[in-house]
């Protein structure tokens, strides 16, 4: 078996009281109340009947599927979320639910290894005839990914097993041979799930396929426009054909040749995340290098200051360059996530801060804002502005919700937020060599093995309300080796100390991580002081709508304006340039935020007297100004909401 970085940590155990709490509300809310919904037993939510189909497709119940084709994928990504939160939380309970899932998910799995409810079910005959709009791979995927982690978590080979077999038979479907399909799937997944797949058991097969599919993507006879040939005339699944040249899906140019991030905005950082893994694993220079242009292009082009990409509902979708509005964006939760998969794997290739900048930046905002605190109700789009009347009566604003939902019809974003904040652990720590390097920060402790020597690791902070992070080692025995810790890219006067003494940075720093080399021995602490002082933060000019506004920024959490707190028409609030802002913790507000206050003016709508247009000097009451964290908006009462304020 190949030896990862992820593998070398041991079990991360999760102190911290920001990420500890949303881990207890998945395990205790959020798998049972999407179990419930996956057997349809949530009262007014849409249906799912995922389980069913699968109970159906194993011959042991009657009907019809119901549901999207990716209904498989809902399934596999509860699973996923289970596994992590076994990881932490060892529940025997669930544990055996989950098996019971698994043994029907083999029962459904056919002779040749294809597993997959909606063609067993509805379309036997059209297995991998439409790989543009059906999504088998793509439901592969998300279950390989399942299967990988139930294994490492409990030890459990049933679904891996069940995994390899269907993905061997992919292989024999798929490829350039003239036997073969010369293929790709419309919604990448498959790609990164397979390189997942050879790291867990060592099989270059796996590693291969997902080459294949990455290299053959955007080759010209274009493989789309070949399948078409093949099928009846039928209507289109998606948006697909509106696009024309296939951007969509990313399937427009090769891979290597794509310089901007274009179509559908989770599909494209799904195959991100793959490229990467594959120029880690390959060394191939030329994925690496279109991995970092198109890094640079969302990263510094197309991406929300909350971490959220995909500016337009239309395709759920990229647009162009600097167009970021914020009251029509789509940002869809799952998108955030594939942003955090993505940085994570491009520290994988390089350990660069600009990476785990973004990562965290995501982490804290455009993720966990598509879930209210209690884990019941969820968003699928993450605007950074919302006018609720608007969103009910524009047509342009119909995707835009003003509240979380009990559950969605296309149900993707709720369980992959679930796999994420339930694996928070994996993303904190990364192993090279002789170098520990420290991503994140959050309360944990683990175990990791440095020449051949087990060393204790404890992180203990108030982050991300506090900059004060202590990070204590205790090796086995005395052993030299590398502590990277990273300097956050908003940082500005950063203190380290090392057992007390205070280090200069100015030496130890490269690409955002400061190296401490030396012997390390038990009790060993490295201190930082990471100052975090409110911060307004402007917008390159480029991005029209956020003209003469700023937004307000604590360390790597982005704040809001909720009319609860601070009254309607929150565009006629205007905050002053010399206005100081003042933070306070108030622990009984939304589970315990920094809130940030400040003298403001808000236009006094009694002048116009009832009328639309009028040749006055407006003029303006003063108000104290709060602000919340972003993630935390909408768990009181629905209302108003935006980010950018504007500035006077």
């Amino acid at each position: 078996m190949k030896t990862t970085e992820t593998r070398k940590l041991g079990n991360i155990q999760i102190t911290d009281p920001f990420w500890r709490k949303r881990m207890k509300v998945i395990r205790d809310e959020v798998i049972p109340y999407q179990w419930e919904a996956l057997n349809d037993r949530i009262p007014d939510a849409p249906a799912s009947h995922a389980i069913e189909n699968f109970k159906i497709a194993a011959g042991e119940a009657s009907g019809e599927f119901f549901g999207f084709v990716f209904q498989d994928s809902d399934v596999a990504k509860w699973l996923e979320a289970v596994a992590y939160s076994l990881d932490s939380d060892p529940n025997p309970e669930l544990e055996n639910t989950a098996d019971q899932v698994i043994e029907l998910i083999e029962r459904a799995q056919q002779e040749n290894g294809y597993l997959n409810t909606y063609f067993t079910i509805k379309e036997p005959e059209g297995k991998w005839s439409n790989l543009r709009d059906r999504h088998e791979m793509y439901c592969a995927g998300h279950m390989i990914e399942a299967a990988v982690a139930y294994s490492q978590v409990t030890g459990k080979r049933k679904l891996l097993d069940v995994m390899c077999r269907f993905a061997d038979h992919i292989d024999s479907v798929f490829g350039k041979e003239e036997s073969k399909i010369p293929g790709y799937d419309g919604h990448q997944e498959i790609e990164l799930s397979l390189v997942k797949l050879y790291r867990e058991t060592g099989n270059e097969r796996y590693l291969k396929l997902s080459k294949y599919f990455i290299d053959e993507r955007g080759q010209l006879p274009h493989f789309f426009d070949e399948e078409k040939k093949r099928r009846s005339d039928e209507k289109p699944f998606w948006w697909n054909d509106e696009y024309g040249d296939y951007s969509y899906h990313q399937a427009h140019l090769p891979v290597r040749e794509q310089k901007e991030a274009i179509g559908h905005a989770v599909r494209a950082m799904y195959m991100y995340t793959a490229m990467a893994d594959l120029a880690k694993e390959t060394g191939d220079e030329t994925l690496k290098q279109a991995c970092e242009t198109l890094w640079e292009n969302v990263t510094q082009k197309q991406m929300y200051i909350t971490g959220g990409v995909g500016s337009q509902d239309f395709g759920e979708a990229f647009s162009f360059d600097y167009d970021l509005p914020n009251d029509t964006c789509y940002t869809e939760t799952c998108a955030s996530i594939g942003l955090v998969f993505w940085a994570n794997r491009m520290l994988g290739i390089e350990k660069n801060g600009k990476y785990a900048d973004v990562m965290e930046r995501a982490l804290y905002n455009g993720t966990i804002s598509g879930m209210d605190l209690d884990g019941k109700k969820f968003f699928y789009v993450n605007p950074l502005e919302v006018w609720p009347k608007a969103t009910e009566k524009r047509k342009d604003k119909e995707h835009v919700k003003p509240v979380r939902q009990k559950w969605y019809s296309c149900a993707c974003c709720p369980p992959n937020l679930a796999r994420l904040i339930a694996s928070i652990g994996h993303y904190i720590y990364s192993v090279d060599q002789n170098e520990v390097f420290v991503h994140l920060y959050m309360g944990n402790k683990t175990e990791l093995e440095m020449d051949g020597q087990k060393v204790q690791v404890m992180q203990e902070t108030s982050y991300p309300w506090d900059g004060h992070v202590k990070i204590t080692l205790s090796p086995e025995k005395a052993t030299e080796f590398t502590m990277a810790v990273r300097i956050p890219g908003w940082c500005q006067g950063a203190t380290l100390k090392v057992n007390g003494k205070i280090m200069e940075l100015t030496h130890l720093i490269k690409n955002g991580y400061a190296y401490i080399t030396r012997l390390w021995e038990k009790g060993d602490a490295i201190e930082l002081l990471l100052p975090m002082p409110v911060e307004r933060i402007r917008a390159n000019p480029n991005i029209r709508g956020n003209a003469g506004k700023v937004a307000l920024q604590k360390g790597p959490v982005v704040y809001c304006l909720e009319e609860v707190d601070n009254g309607a028409n929150l565009s006629s609030i205007y905050l002053p340039k010399e206005s100081e802002l003042e933070e306070t913790y108030d622990e009984k507000l939304l589970d315990g935020i920094c809130v940030i206050t400040a003298r403001a003016e808000k236009v006094d709508e009694a002048l116009w007297n009832g009328e639309l247009y009028k040749p006055i000097e407006p003029k303006a009451k003063p108000i104290t100004m709060k602000a919340i964290p972003y993630y935390a908006w909408c768990n009181r009462q629905p209302g108003e909401m935006i980010v950018w304020i504007s500035e006077i």
